[in-house]
């Protein structure tokens, strides 16, 4: 299941963080990635422990737990702290899946990668290449928001970003472990969460939806690991 968040970061929230991202200090993309994934990655990253990854991670995080939509969709157990990648001259990440598992850097817990986010913070008409391409079982999808914009899709989907050819593309990127580990499930629960709210918002006397929400957590329930 692929959905878009549109606006998760304000256009002053986008400049702020460019603002700090432009300021900070970069390494080789290839640092992070498995022996796989490092032979087609040609990007920079943010180091992990950097403080504006944290500083902005934190507020990545506190937006989330204030997103229904994102709620919705990802149904979220844990996330592992968001990261940041920059690509320039060229730089791109040929198709690849994502590890399954990372461990959350100074705890003992673990993600599992069930889904994968990327929030575009570089204007689109400010760079050109750097789509998103993911392919899944409906096809394949090309991708490439508005600043402040967010994707999420299956972190089982394998994906690219398109060699970036004029300017600059920045962006973060995280994974969420779900309460329901199937995407297909997860879909399930979204379409019907999306028809319970229309319905309510069309017709809030309806007597259908109390039954309606009824279904949704008695599958929530069964479908739900925590």
């Amino acid at each position: 299941m692929l959905v878009e968040i549109p606006g998760l970061f304000s256009a002053d929230e986008v400049r702020e963080a460019r603002d700090l991202l432009d300021d900070a200090e970069w390494q080789d993309g290839r640092a992070t990635a498995g022996h796989i994934a490092a032979r087609v990655k040609a990007n920079e990253q943010l180091p992990l422990d950097h403080p504006v990854a944290k500083r902005l991670g934190d507020l990545i995080l506190d937006k989330l737990s204030r997103t229904p939509l994102f709620i919705a969709a990802a149904l979220p157990l844990r996330i592992l702290p968001p990261r940041f990648n920059r690509y320039q001259g060229g730089g791109t990440y040929g198709d690849h899946v994502d590890n399954a598992i990372f461990p959350i850097p100074g705890t003992p817990l673990r993600v599992r990668t069930d889904i994968s986010s990327t929030l575009f913070l570089s204007d689109p008409d400010s760079y050109d290449g750097g789509e998103l391409i993911i392919e899944d079982l409906f096809g394949t999808h090309s991708v490439k928001l508005k600043a402040g914009d967010m994707v999420v899709y299956p972190g089982s989907s394998l994906h690219r970003v398109t060699p970036v050819t004029r300017g600059m593309r920045l962006a973060a990127f995280f994974w969420t472990q779900s309460l329901v580990r199937s995407d297909r499930q997860r879909r399930t629960l979204f379409d019907l969460d999306c028809a319970i709210q229309a319905l309510t918002a069309d017709h809030p006397e309806h007597g259908s939806i109390d039954t309606f929400t009824n279904v949704y957590h008695n599958l929530l329930r069964q479908w739900c690991e925590t």
